[in-house]
């Protein structure tokens, strides 16, 4: 062992350790201190911002800037030597979800409702609808409730302008389907029907399947918080009017390779409905108890609407099959209504008693009730 070549000599080992970390400090490949410097302010105006702050996003930038940049891993080694990233060991692997994702523009829509405070504390809804292959924020809309037939405005807005999908993915909330409440249908569900739109919906209690939308939310408050608060409705419109222009234009996404939504939906051909459009009618049978007088309350269009069905179905279910009201044809008049007379109270006439006072006044009285 003593005569052969690799035979260990004493303090060669820790020599050659301490030669290879003089190697490695002195490694061209080392990122210099000005260039972390410059992570590190980008880091700060992007937090600053309420923008994404990510070291994909702080690679994109600083090449957008200086025509090159360190690799995403050694940005995130930069920041995390400075203090930025905090450690979350017991996350979900992102490795662990199953991903879907469109194959072109307008293939699948996913919409949601999330919270907000103006500034003295009155809560609102945000509706966002988001493009499932490209990622564009299509509509964000603000409103102090939403209503079924609110959401079907707004769906009616952004399909003017990007076109109608072929698809829309929601939750089961009670704006978006009536399908866990006894079966029925709510207004989104009967519009998507006539124009030939696939509607489908997630499991109860699992957010994951709408992660593209739920995570724009985050996104969203994210940036909300940096702004000043919003006083009134019109102000928060204005500033989800803003962010939908950085967020479509400006702003790069990561699962889109770096590009931007808008680019990545004017890069294909746009999906369109492909399913029967249905313009029937809904009907559905219902059981409500009806009250002692044999009358039923239904609730349609965001109205109460009480039906009498007569007293023999008092304090019973009947079996009732509503169905949307048709309006009513208007007719016109072949005649202007004629104007009603004022009644004019009768006078004495020369024939009667003049100072017969009590008769006077009956006839009067009689003659004006």
């Amino acid at each position: 062992m003593g005569d052969h070549p690799r035979a260990a000599v004493p303090g060669r080992g820790r020599e050659r350790h301490a030669a290879s970390l003089t190697e490695t400090a002195r490694s061209p490949h080392r990122v210099g201190d000005t260039v972390e410097d410059q992570i590190v302010a980008i880091r700060k105006e992007l937090d600053q911002a309420g923008h994404d702050n990510g070291p994909q996003t702080i690679a994109f930038h600083l090449h957008q800037r200086h025509g090159t940049a360190p690799s995403p891993s050694t940005i995130w080694r930069i920041l995390s030597r400075r203090g930025f990233v905090i450690p979350e060991p017991h996350k979900r692997p992102k490795s662990s979800y199953r991903r879907f994702e469109a194959d072109q523009p307008n293939e699948r829509w996913q919409l949601d409702t999330t919270h907000w405070a103006l500034a003295d504390g009155t809560e609102v809804e945000i509706l966002n609808q988001l493009d499932d292959h490209s990622r564009l924020l299509v509509g964000s809309d603000a409103r102090v409730t939403f209503k079924a037939v609110d959401v079907v405005t707004y769906f009616r807005k952004a399909a003017a302008t990007w076109g109608y999908p072929a698809q829309m993915l929601s939750d089961n909330g009670a704006i978006f389907t009536g399908i866990p409440r006894r079966g029925g249908r709510v207004a989104l569900e009967l519009e998507l029907i006539s124009l030939g739109v696939r509607f489908r919906h997630s499991r109860p209690y699992h957010p994951q399947t709408c992660g593209k939308v739920e995570r724009l939310h985050q996104t969203l408050k994210r940036w909300l918080v940096r702004q000043p608060r919003a006083r009134t409705l019109r102000g928060l419109q204005a500033q989800l009017d803003r962010f939908r222009h950085y967020y479509n234009a400006i702003r790069p996404h990561r699962a889109l390779g770096r590009r931007t939504p808008l680019v990545a939906f004017e890069a294909r051909p746009k999906a369109t409905p492909t399913g029967a459009a249905i313009a029937d009618s809904h009907y559905r049978v219902r059981q409500d108890r009806a009250d002692t007088s044999g009358v039923i309350t239904l609730r349609y269009d965001s109205r109460l609407h009480h039906i009498g069905l007569g007293r023999r179905y008092a304090a019973q279910r009947p079996n009732a099959r509503p169905r949307p009201p048709h309006p009513r044809p208007h007719r016109r008049r072949r005649h202007p209504p004629r104007p009603h007379p004022r009644p004019q109270p009768r006078l004495p006439t020369p024939a009667q008693n003049v100072n017969d006072v009590a008769r006077h006044v009956c006839t009067m009285s009689r003659d004006i009730t």
